[in-house]
């Protein structure tokens, strides 16, 4: 009995560790800008062991010199209480969880009536705010398991209280990936249209900002139907969007 509590002590103390270490971690985000990612790292060993090379596009850029359409479109194709929630968005959350239900169910339906064919499994949609994105991206692996989830939320409230959300906004701008080792607003920019994050203009920004749910996806087909008419879609969204 006392080996176990001995046991069970020391992984309360490495929990409480680690948790301290992404904390400091944070902290010192308020001045010091990410050199990189967990997720970044990871494709990074990924395009080496599958291209032999490593082709990276990065350029940090200040707050100030990314174009506020580009904030716009983002805020508006990802997050669009951005500024108001406390790093979750409960709402959206809800109804991301109705959408794959609904989702489910039709899947179900259809393999019922056609046991023969195969049914494609339904996409599932998440409704991560910009916080929490960065908070996975930024320190955490890409697994999908309930622990890594908890591990997620306590990050993004972390975030929140030890950055403001133009800080929060701007490290995510800076890190998104945007391609095949494209990353940041400033790559993507360069490598899409020539011209810096700054001088982006609000068709271009919103086509970026389209991208983001599979930007490797959508680099091979840039005359992709869907990626046109979701453009125009958060083209009439941006003037609604609040930015920090």
């Amino acid at each position: 009995m006392k080996a176990m509590l001995r046991w069970l002590g020391l992984l309360v103390i490495a929990l409480v560790a680690l948790q301290l270490f992404f904390v400091l971690r944070i902290a010192a985000m308020v001045a010091i800008n990410p050199e990189s990612t967990t997720f970044q790292r990871s494709e990074a060993w990924t395009l080496l062991a599958t291209k032999g090379h490593v082709p990276w596009r990065q350029q940090w850029v200040p707050y100030a010199d990314i174009s506020d359409h580009l904030k716009r479109a983002v805020i508006a194709s990802e997050d669009d209480g951005f500024v108001n929630h406390d790093g979750v968005d409960w709402n959206a959350i809800e109804k991301a969880w109705e959408r794959n239900a609904k989702a489910e169910a039709q899947a179900s339906k259809a393999q019922a009536r056609a046991p023969e064919r195969p049914v494609r499994a339904p996409k599932i949609r998440g409704g991560s705010t910009i916080t929490q994105q960065l908070a996975k991206n930024l320190l955490l692996s890409g697994e999908r398991t309930l622990l890594r989830k908890g591990q997620e939320f306590v990050l993004t409230l972390a975030l929140e209280q030890l950055l403001s959300k133009q800080r929060i906004l701007e490290i995510y701008l800076n890190n998104v990936e945007w391609g095949e080792g494209v990353f940041g607003a400033e790559a993507a920019a360069q490598h899409y249209f020539r011209k810096s994050a700054s001088r982006l203009s609000t068709a271009e920004a919103a086509r970026l900002a389209v991208m983001l749910p599979a930007p490797k996806r959508f680099e091979k087909t840039p005359g992709s139907a869907y990626l046109a008419g979701r453009t125009r879609t958060i083209l009439g969204r941006m003037g609604g969007a609040e930015l920090p």
